[in-house]
């Protein structure tokens, strides 16, 4: 069932958990986009606001925060024609502690050709020039074939790895073939120029995301997901292994996050299978399918917006379902076994495609936003988190 959020209001008044209730008012930040691979955010300049990231098909751009919200976005281009090909990813983080954020970016997208590594994949760190609002200085760092998406990972000792997973393994047809080969990248002290890296063979023959498991002062692992389920990979004092622990098994994943129902019980939100239908939810021995009434799920999050103390899930998807319909939801569970959950349209006044979201505080208030980016309706969306006291 769903329920727009204009009525949770009324909903939540009769229910006794919840302390808070929220809406989101969404708001079109750019409208003519052309693609909008992947969103990120962070602090770009250095103002103490965060900013909007984005891998556009040919440009990767960032949209300063005017702190206000009557106030209009500034737009900048970070590069532009890195390949020939689109663009695909980006991964930003602070990862020196100055308070700006250092970015990466993944281009050469070409899925079809899995044998030559010229003409498909490419993996930059973008060097930031002293006024970060000029073009960035691109530093191309190995790649593997199908670049596809990638994350800035902190490691127990504090230190900072650039993970980058392709899509598939090298002379890979149809995700049949050789495994995946996950990329970890080591950051040298002088970032212009060559980075050390590890190869990660996954045996995974297709794969599509990934998700570090990180909590405050500890790193779990890094799960993949991909054409076999869900797979996690440890870090240890010979590096990076996988664990021989699969969270979801024999079923194909698009898309993994984590969440929390409590503080001592998590949750796994998936995807399936690879741009799928079907939204689930796995939490200790039970898995809930959520809906299976979308097409080509392709964005996904897990995170507190309502101050609850367990998380809500965000999903978007990018083709018209059997209904026409295209969008972004929210789910809010009401169970400690992760079994029962109710559908929220964020705002339905704004029609979008979802290529990515992620959840971030971008009006410095205290409560998580959503950055979502339109693929045919080619528009960024900023829904503002509106929680009531």
């Amino acid at each position: 069932m769903r329920t727009p959020l204009l009525l949770f209001i009324a909903l939540l008044s009769t229910v006794k958990t919840f302390s808070q209730t929220a809406t989101f008012n969404g708001e079109v930040i750019d409208e003519k986009i052309s693609i909008g691979y992947g969103v990120a955010s962070g602090d770009v300049d250095g103002d103490g606001k965060t900013d909007i990231l984005l891998a556009d098909k040919k440009e990767i751009v960032w949209y300063k925060n005017p702190g206000k919200r009557e106030k209009q976005w500034i737009r900048y281009v970070i590069g532009k024609d890195l390949t020939e090909q689109d663009n695909v990813c980006i991964a930003a983080r602070d990862i020196d502690g100055d308070g700006k954020v250092e970015v990466a970016v993944g281009a050469g997208w070409n899925p079809s050709e899995t044998k030559n590594p010229k003409q498909s994949g490419a993996v930059f760190y973008m060097a930031a020039p002293d006024d970060r609002t000029r073009p960035w200085e691109p530093v191309r760092l190995h790649h593997e074939v199908t670049i596809h998406r990638m994350q800035w990972v902190k490691k127990a000792d504090g230190a900072f790895q650039l993970s980058v997973l392709p899509l598939h393994g090298e002379g890979n047809v149809g995700g049949e073939g050789a495994g995946v080969k996950l990329i970890v990248f080591d950051v040298p002290e002088k970032r212009i120029g060559i980075w050390g890296y590890e190869l990660l063979e996954t045996n995974m023959h297709m794969t599509h995301n990934l998700q570090p498991m990180e909590v405050p002062g500890r790193m779990l692992g890094l799960s993949v997901a991909g054409k076999e389920g869900v797979q996690v990979f440890l870090n240890g004092a010979d590096g990076w292994a996988p664990s021989g622990n699969w969270m979801v098994a024999d079923k194909g994943v698009g898309e993994i996050r984590t969440g929390s129902l409590s503080k001592n019980q998590l949750f796994t939100a998936t995807i399936e299978p690879m741009h799928g239908s079907s939204l689930v939810v796995y939490s200790k021995d039970n898995r809930t399918v959520l809906t299976e009434k979308i097409k080509e799920g392709h964005a996904l999050a897990c995170a507190d917006f309502f101050g609850q103390g367990r998380d809500q899930i965000v999903m978007g998807w990018r083709n018209p379902n059997v209904t026409g319909e295209t969008g972004v939801r929210i789910y809010v569970g009401s169970d400690a076994e992760g079994k029962k959950w109710q559908e929220y349209t964020l705002d339905e006044k704004i029609k979008i495609a979802c290529e990515d979201l992620i959840p971030t505080d971008l009006d410095g208030d205290g409560d998580l936003d959503i950055i979502a980016s339109g693929r045919s309706t080619h528009n960024l969306v900023v829904y503002w988190n509106q929680k009531k006291k």
